[in-house]
């Protein structure tokens, strides 16, 4: 019985593998992954360009000189009228003029006027209110007594580090946005290898039924051998997938991004630090007070500039082995391997159950809801609370707990609750294998007669 459990399993596998198909995809994908990453790379790379913004401040409060730059965004004065200053942005390579009227009120500053090319987006506007609204009140600030030293000293910028206190109370770094990422990845994994191979199983159970090769094969191996040789064997064409996607993607994106990194480190700290440097001299010749903006925003840049605080924001990596790796990567697998075998079961029932692949929507839409269901609710609720009641529940629940249970283990889950969740997802396998086994032994040699659910019912209690 073994043996031609493994022979079905070895065929399944043996011959998906030397598909040009498949050899084709699983070369294709990583480069296609690494292709994408660059593109996105390249994309995000031109965003981070430094918008330039004339100045004309015709208020007398002297706003203009309190418009800190930043590495998005700087100021520069315009010269001469409003007119002139009108005609030379046009002329001009510059992304705005701002235009501060005569009379300005200081408690309701209105019709501050915004000129771009075309039309002005979103993002800079609320870049230019957001720097106006800070000097504005830098200035109401200063008007009820407080100098610019008192100013700088009252503002504080607060970062906060994270710390995991365990039971033991042993202490360890955490990350909030390494933990998501993780339980990210790990979820979308599972999701997409049960849904990718479980409709696989489907169809190549259907199209064995379809061209009555099923009919011979029966006649030498059991039903339920043959519908577990199929999924073990899909399992493992669809690990070896995995397996090469990842060794691939690692190779090409540890070629390709150090290029790509390489390429885009020296041109973004140039141009701010040119734009700085513009800004800075502009406005030391407007205003005596200028120069104090422009060496704020010089500090601001030489900080963003530095190779250390660049190195800094790879910290998120550090935090990864504070992490339980080793439960993660347990539980990874055993919910990775159980997930795909409940739902494959189900799928290879469906298989054998229709005659028509386009009958198969309205069984695939019970299976596959608790699936979408856990994926959609995990992202959007788990991940923000993964110790809450919703959390609990659905990493308890066999259909639900592949996904929900995956993004709970970076965060630290309790080894009962971990325990007890798998001992269900088991118990829930070998329920699910009952029934599509029922399902299974029946529907592959049924032909030409339309199925209902009414109709699976029965086919689970047929004796022989």
């Amino acid at each position: 019985m073994a043996s031609k459990f493994l022979l079905v399993a070895q065929r399944e596998y043996l011959t998906r593998v030397r598909k040009k198909a498949f050899i084709v995809l699983t070369l294709a994908v990583p480069l296609l992954i690494a292709a994408f990453g660059a593109f996105m790379f390249q994309i995000a790379k031109s965003d981070d360009s430094t918008d330039v913004v004339e100045v004309r401040d015709d208020s007398g409060l002297n706003i203009a000189s309190r418009l800190v730059s930043t590495s998005q965004l700087a100021f520069i004065p315009a010269t001469g009228a409003l007119a002139d200053a009108k005609k030379g942005f046009q002329k001009a390579k510059h992304d705005g003029l701002l235009y501060l009227p005569a009379g300005l009120d200081v408690e309701k500053p209105d019709n501050v006027q915004f000129y771009g090319k075309g039309n002005i987006s979103l993002k800079k506007q609320l870049a230019v209110e957001s720097a106006l609204n800070k000097a504005f009140s830098d200035l109401k600030m200063q008007k009820s007594g407080l100098s610019q030293d008192q100013l700088d000293r009252l503002r504080s910028k607060v970062s906060l580090k994270t710390i995991s206190l365990d039971d033991t109370g042993k202490e360890a770094d955490s990350n909030a946005l390494a933990t998501s990422g993780i339980a990210y990845v790990l979820a979308l994994a599972i999701y997409l290898f049960i849904f990718i191979y479980g409709v696989q199983i489907m169809r190549g159970v259907g199209e064995e039924k379809s061209s009555r090769i099923m009919e011979v094969m029966l006649s030498s191996v059991k039903p339920f051998d043959l519908m577990m040789g199929k999924i073990v064997g899909i399992a493992a064409v669809g690990l070896t997938q995995f397996l090469m996607w990842g060794l691939l993607s690692f190779g090409a994106s540890s070629v390709l991004l150090p290029l790509l990194a390489g390429a885009g480190m020296e041109k973004p700290k140039t141009e701010v630090a040119a734009t700085s440097n513009t800004a800075a001299t502009a406005m030391d010749q407007q205003n005596g007070e200028a120069s104090n903006a422009g060496e704020r925003f010089d500090q601001n840049v030489s900080q963003q500039a530095n190779p250390a605080n660049a190195a800094g924001r790879f910290d998120i990596f550090a935090t990864l082995g504070n992490l339980p790796i080793g439960t993660i990567l347990f539980g990874f697998i055993i919910y990775f391997l159980g997930g795909y075998l409940l739902y494959g079961a189900l799928f290879g029932a469906v298989g054998a159950a229709v005659d028509d692949q386009t009958d198969t929507q309205q069984f695939m839409f019970p299976i596959t809801m608790p699936l979408i269901l856990s994926y959609i609710v995990g992202l959007s609720v788990i991940l923000r609370n993964p110790d809450g009641p919703v959390a609990f529940w659905m990493s308890m629940i066999p259909f639900t707990s592949p996904i929900a249970m995956v993004i709970r283990l970076p965060f630290g889950v309790p080894m009962w609750q971990l325990a007890l969740s798998i001992f269900l997802l088991i118990l829930g396998f070998i329920g699910t294998v009952w029934v599509a086994a029922r399902i299974y032994r029946v529907g592959v040699l049924m032909y030409g007669k339309k199925v209902t659910y009414k109709e699976l019912g029965k086919w689970m209690f047929y004796k022989g």
